[in-house]
Parts: structure tokens; sequence; C-alpha cells
């Protein structure tokens, strides 16, 4: 297998025929047999996409045990390099419901935050889930899906550009560089700091000075990620680059986590990325 990664979903994502689990598989299984993708799924979600008949026959899809005897603690391990006791990870997809108790668990948080220090994707939607394969199919060189194209329509777009304090430098540095691919955006926000960084950026590449590359909201503190999540949840703004910084602690970490939990809400149009790492392989896709 070229890549594994580790597959979990909440109860509710793996409840009946239409939920979020299957909407993806059904819509990703022909990329997954193509890049002949490993999943290592935790075992309720390994028993639910058997019990739908999905990926049948597929050798990449492994069965984990079940998450209250260790199976996410795995994905965790698997994500920091792996043990003799299991491989290494690529990434993660961990459909989540926000409303879900679990989803809140160490491990649950450990998963996230293992994938952002080590620069793997994490991802939590539906829409980011199906767009992550057809960006892995388009660097493999695979012809592009017709349907997964309105993924990549940037001009029907927002993007919210955010960065904490020890990744603006980052950020400024990865939108100099896609300046151009950002630019294609039908809108671009941020906050704060970031936001107005981005503009005299943008206006030091030659943007129009009388206007803003980034609509600016209040920093992160004083309640900009929570009037983005408002943004999210409205489907004014379909995709999030946050460039955070895991190993420090944060005095407005339940705004983040607001934001977070929004584009989890809006399940099937909205996408996060965490790690700078797949931010530049989205752009090298795109």
């Amino acid at each position: 297998m070229s890549l594994r990664f580790g597959l979990a979903a909440n109860r509710r994502h793996h409840e009946g025929h239409q939920a979020a689990l299957f909407r993806w598989l059904r819509a990703s299984e022909r990329g997954i047999r193509e890049l002949q993708l490993g999943l290592h799924a935790v075992g309720r979600t390994f028993d639910a996409i058997q019990q739908q008949g999905l990926l049948d026959g597929h050798t990449g899809l492994l069965r984990y045990p079940m998450g209250r005897d260790g199976g996410l603690m795995k994905l965790v391990s698997g994500i920091a390099g792996g043990t003799e006791c299991g491989p290494a990870l690529d990434g993660a997809i961990y459909l989540m419901d926000p409303v879900d108790a679990s989803s809140i668990y160490p491990e649950a948080l450990a998963l996230k935050r293992q994938c952002v220090t080590h620069d793997k994707p994490f991802v939590s939607t539906v829409a980011g889930a199906i767009e992550w394969i057809e960006v892995e199919r388009r660097l493999a060189g695979l012809a592009a899906d017709p349907q997964a194209a309105r993924w990549f329509d940037l001009e029907q777009q927002c993007v919210a550009l955010i960065a904490h304090d020890a990744r603006k430098d980052t950020m400024l540095d990865f939108a100099a560089r896609h300046f151009d691919l950002l630019s294609r955006f039908a809108r671009r926000i941020g906050t704060g700091t970031t936001g107005g960084r981005l503009n005299e950026l943008a206006w030091s590449r030659g943007w129009p000075q009388d206007r803003r590359w980034v609509d600016r909201y209040l920093s992160g503190p004083l309640g900009g990620d929570a009037q983005i999540a408002e943004l999210i949840l409205e489907d004014r703004c379909q995709r999030v680059i946050f460039f955070e910084d895991p190993h420090v602690a944060r005095q407005h970490e339940a705004d983040i986590q607001l934001l977070e939990r929004a584009v989890r809400v809006a399940t099937d149009r909205a996408i996060c990325v965490t790690s700078p790492a797949v931010a530049e392989r989205w752009c090298q896709a795109v």
C-alpha cells in the first residue's frame, strides 16, 4: 500500500445507509482502490463498512480493536511513527460528530494533535475526505474525476486564513508562494493580526491599495474565531486553512474548538487544513 491512513467515525456517522461514512465511501471508493489506499479502521467503523458491502475485496481495509478497547489509541501511536506492535500511518480520517462525547476523549484529541505535530493530514469532514482522495489521485497522475470538480471551483468559495502566533510567519510565506492561487478565491477572510499582515503582503505584490485582499474579523481571543464559525455554519465560508501551534497552551482554546466544531457540523460542505505540509500538497494538486 502506498499510503496508510487511520479511519474512524463516530456512531452517528455510520448509522443508516445515508450516514456520512457511507456517503464518503460511495463518492471515493474508486479513488481508494486506484490509490491502493490502506485504511486501518477502528472496530465499529470497520464492521459498519463490511455490513454495507463497501470496499468489498479491498485488501487495504484492516480492522483495529474497538475504540473502547484501544483502537483509537493505536491510531495515535501510528501517527506518531508506530511501534513493533503496529505500523506508521500517513494521516487520519476521523469523521466526528461534534455532539458525541467521545469526540473530546483524550485519544480523539491526541489523534488530531499528533497529526498537526507531525505535519500529517487530519480529515474530519465528508467534504474534506472526498477532496483529499481527489488531491492524492491528481498528484498520482490520474485523470481528474468530474464528480469532484466542485471542490476545486475556487472562484465560488470563501477561504479563511488563520495562524497562531508561532505560525504567522509560516502563513505569510505560504501566502507569498501561492499568492496567485489564493487570489482565485471569491473571498478571503482572516482574524486580527494575521489578516492585517496578509493585506500588507498583498499590497506589496501589487494588489490595489484601495481594496483589502483579506476581510479582517476580530482577533481570535476577542471573538474572531466565533465570527468565522458563524460564516461556516451559514455556508458563507467553505474552507479553512488554519496553521495551529500544538506546542503552546492557548488562552482562547474554547474559541478554537468552536471553529473546528462548526466545520464538523457543516460536514458535507466545509474543509479544514491544519498543517502547512498538507496545505502545500493541496496547492500542488490544484
